[in-house]
C-alpha cells in the first residue's frame, strides 16, 4: 500500500505535521470510523485540506467548510487549440471582462434558475423568514459568479490531440458561507446570522447528529448548497462555450468540499471530503494543478487501496507556501502588501515560460506555492487512472488585491 497509517490516520504522500495534528484531533472526536490525509493535505479550519473523515451517523459543517461544494466542472470542446491560438489573448481579455471574478457581478444580468423554486428553501424558512429572505437573495444576486482566491476560468489543450478544453472551479459563494456560519452558530447555541467569535485553525470539528432535527436541516441546507455550486459552474461553462462559439462533447462535474452519504464495508457512513475528490471505481473527476502545471481528468480504480482510500482522492496540487508568505500582508486601508516571498515578475515570467495566458490573479496563487501536481498523482498511483492531461493555455482568475469575504 502506498500510504501510511499514523496514529489510526491513512496518510498518502508526505506528512505535514500541521495537518496530521488537525485530522488526528478530527479522528478523536465524535463517531469517527475512519480518517485519512489524502497526498495534496495542509493545513485548514479544523479539518485539514485534503482531509477526509468518515462518520457514523455524524456530519461536520467546520470539516465541509465554509465553501460548501467547492468543485471543479471541466468540458471538452470541438475546437482544437491551432484553431483559437491567433486569438488567445483576445479572447482571455473578453472572459475576464464578461465573467465575474470576485464579489459583485460586472454586468446586470438577473440569472434565473429553477434552483430558486426548490422546496429546501424551507429549511431556512424554518430558521426565519429573515434568514432566508436574505440567504435567498444573497445566492440569486452571485449565481454564476466565480469569486476570488484560488477560483479560475479556464482553457486547456489537451496533451496528444490539441483538442481545447475548459473548467472552472469555484462553489456555492456567499450563500455556502452564510449556511455554514449560520449552521455553525446555531450548533454553538447563537443566532444563526450572528457575528461568531474567531474560529481557531485548530479547533475540533463541530458535530451534527444526522438524526437531530439540527444535523438534518444542516444536511438539506449543504445539498441545496451544492446544487446551486452546480448550476453556478453550468453557467460559468455555458457563457465560455458561447465566446467560443462552440460546444461540449465531454463534460467532468465534481464537488470536493462536502459530505456523501455511503456505503462502504456493507453500512452506510458519512465521508466528509474537505478538498478532497470522489473516486469510485469508474467515477470520473478532475484534479487542477496551478497555473504553471497540468491538470487532469482521472478515473477511480477498483483496488483494495481505492477501498481503503474510500474512494477518495486529491483534488489539486496542495499548497506548500501560506497566502501571506507568498504575497505578503495586505493592509486594506492602504490597499498595499508589506513581505512577500514572491514577486509578480517572477510570478510572470513563470506562466510565460510555461505558454499561459494570464488574467487577473495574485503571487498568492503563482506555481511557486503549489507542489508539482505529478507528484501527488504518484502517491495515488494505485487508486486514480490518468485518462486525459491538460495544459493550461489561458488562465483567468480575481485580480490581486481584489477582496472577497467568501474565496476559499
Amino acid at each position: 500500500m502506498a500510504y501510511k497509517n499514523i496514529d489510526g490516520v491513512r496518510v498518502w504522500g508526505n506528512p505535514d505535521s500541521g495537518a496530521l495534528a488537525q485530522a488526528k484531533t478530527c479522528a478523536e472526536t465524535g463517531n469517527v470510523v475512519q480518517t485519512l490525509l489524502m497526498a495534496d493535505h495542509h493545513k485548514g479550519y479544523s479539518q485539514p485540506i485534503g482531509g477526509v473523515v468518515v462518520y457514523d451517523g455524524q456530519i461536520s459543517p467546520s470539516g465541509v467548510g465554509y465553501d460548501i461544494a467547492c468543485g471543479n466542472k471541466a468540458v471538452r470542446t470541438s475546437l482544437s487549440v491551432e484553431d483559437i491560438q491567433p486569438g488567445l489573448a483576445g479572447i482571455m481579455d473578453e472572459i475576464a471582462r464578461r465573467i465575474s471574478f470576485g464579489v459583485g457581478r460586472v454586468n446586470n444580468e438577473k440569472v434565473g434558475h429553477d434552483l430558486f423554486d426548490d422546496p429546501d428553501w424551507a429549511v431556512f424558512m424554518a430558521v426565519g423568514k429573515q434568514e432566508h429572505d436574505k440567504l435567498k437573495a444573497l445566492a440569486q444576486s452571485q449565481l454564476g459568479t466565480v469569486g476570488s482566491g484560488n477560483h479560475f476560468v479556464d482553457l486547456f489543450e489537451e496533451a496528444g490531440t490539441g483538442r481545447v478544453w475548459i473548467a472552472n472551479h469555484f462553489g456555492s459563494r456567499g450563500f455556502g458561507h452564510k449556511t455554514a456560519s449560520g449552521f455553525i452558530n446555531l450548533a454553538a447555541g447563537r443566532d444563526f446570522l450572528a457575528s461568531a467569535p474567531g474560529e481557531k485553525m485548530d479547533q475540533p470539528p463541530i458535530l451534527l447528529d444526522l438524526s437531530s432535527e439540527l444535523g438534518d436541516m444542516y444536511y438539506r441546507a449543504m445539498k441545496l448548497a451544492g446544487r446551486y455550486a452546480y448550476a453556478g459552474r453550468d453557467y460559468v461553462i455555458r457563457q465560455v462555450l458561447a465566446m467560443l462559439g462552440t460546444e461540449a462533447d465531454l463534460e467532468v462535474h465534481n464537488h470536493h468540499n462536502y459530505a456523501w452519504k455511503e456505503t462502504h464495508n456493507g453500512k452506510e457512513v458519512v465521508v466528509v471530503r474537505k478538498g478532497a475528490t470522489p473516486s469510485a471505481p469508474g467515477q470520473v473527476g478532475f484534479i487542477g494543478g496551478s497555473m504553471g502545471d497540468i491538470s487532469v481528468v482521472v478515473k477511480g480504480k477498483d483496488s483494495l487501496e481505492s477501498k481503503d482510500s474510500y474512494y477518495s482522492t486529491v483534488h489539486g496540487a496542495g499548497r506548500i507556501m501560506s497566502r501571506t508568505e507568498a504575497a505578503g500582508k495586505m493592509n486594506w486601508k492602504t490597499r498595499t502588501r508589506s513581505g512577500g516571498q514572491i514577486s509578480t515578475e517572477q510570478m510572470l515570467e513563470a506562466v510565460r515560460d510555461f505558454g499561459v495566458e494570464l488574467r487577473g490573479a495574485g503571487t498568492d496563487e503563482s506555481p511557486f506555492v503549489y507542489r508539482k501536481l505529478q507528484e501527488v498523482l504518484d502517491a495515488h498511483a494505485e487508486t486514480i487512472e490518468v485518462m486525459h492531461v491538460l495544459k493550461p493555455i489561458g488562465v483567468c482568475m480575481a485580480g490581486a488585491d481584489e477582496f472577497d469575504p467568501y474565496k476559499d
